[in-house]
């Protein structure tokens, strides 16, 4: 679902859905509460509630850091990976340029295959959270295939050789990495915590007491509002490659790489 909502919907018309709907059921809620319960609006209860709030605020407030913290470092380390993928991608093609230029072309051709069979093919898919491996996997065995079928003949070629193979390794590396990160989701314990902890929350706003109908809407509206914006930072943090927010492939098109696209 909330893959969907980052792939449909622009981060500023999530912005309006859920710190504006937070905003509204806040407001609806604090307004049936107070009519129904009028001894609540001289603040009885206040210093009860008071304790209860902020000790829950505080819980809540932790828990949402982590979740933060944890989603911006994985968001930070898909878009490295990709950015590392694409440079060890140039490397061995540059690697390629001390070969006899029939096996730099067969070499070009596949890492050219490749490009485009992981950025118009597998990163639709990634954007959905779930990758197909398959997809890549024959442009992979025809990399590998093209370098094992080649018979450096000087030093040079050889060591180039070798560093190429080394690089090539590792771009397969960051390539199992991506397809790890695009899966990546909050578990459904941290899911329940972050979402049930804000249905939870805002209710026990209700209960605090003002003899001012304004103020304590303001109040109300004000927490709400921070709890649906916190909520759609998780949101759109959750998933590296999907919403606004999400990594890239433009690496994949720049540098030595770029000779692959119009």
């Amino acid at each position: 679902m909330g893959i969907w909502l980052l792939n449909h919907f622009s981060t500023f018309a999530l912005a309006v859905l859920l710190g504006g709907g937070a905003v509204v059921l806040a407001l609806a809620g604090c307004l049936v509460v107070r009519r129904r319960f009028p001894r609540l609006s001289a603040g009885a209860y206040n210093d009860m509630i008071g304790v209860v709030l902020g000790m829950y605020a505080a819980i809540y407030g932790i828990i949402l850091a982590f979740v933060v913290v944890a989603e911006w470092e994985g968001l930070n380390e898909a878009g490295t990976n990709v950015a590392a993928e694409a440079s060890q991608t140039a490397e061995v093609l540059r690697d390629a340029s001390a070969f006899p230029p029939e096996q730099q072309r067969k070499v070009s051709d596949a890492m050219g295959a490749y490009v485009h069979s992981v950025v118009d093919r597998q990163w639709p898919l990634m954007r959905q959270g779930r990758p197909d491996p398959g997809l890549t996997n024959p442009e992979v065995v025809r990399l590998y295939t093209v370098f094992q079928e080649y018979e450096p003949e000087t030093n040079a070629e050889q060591a180039y050789y070798e560093q190429a193979v080394s690089t090539l390794g590792e771009v397969a590396e960051a390539r199992r990495t991506r397809l790890a990160d695009s899966e990546q989701s909050l578990p459904m314990l941290l899911d329940v915590l972050v979402y049930g902890g804000a249905l939870v929350m805002l209710p026990l706003t209700f209960l605090y007491g003002m003899e001012s109908i304004r103020a304590q809407l303001m109040f109300v509206a004000s927490v709400a509002a921070l709890i649906g914006v916190s909520l759609l930072l998780c949101l759109t943090l959750d998933h590296p490659f999907a919403g606004d927010m999400a990594v890239s492939p433009q690496p994949f098109k720049e540098g030595v790489l770029a000779q692959f696209w119009p």
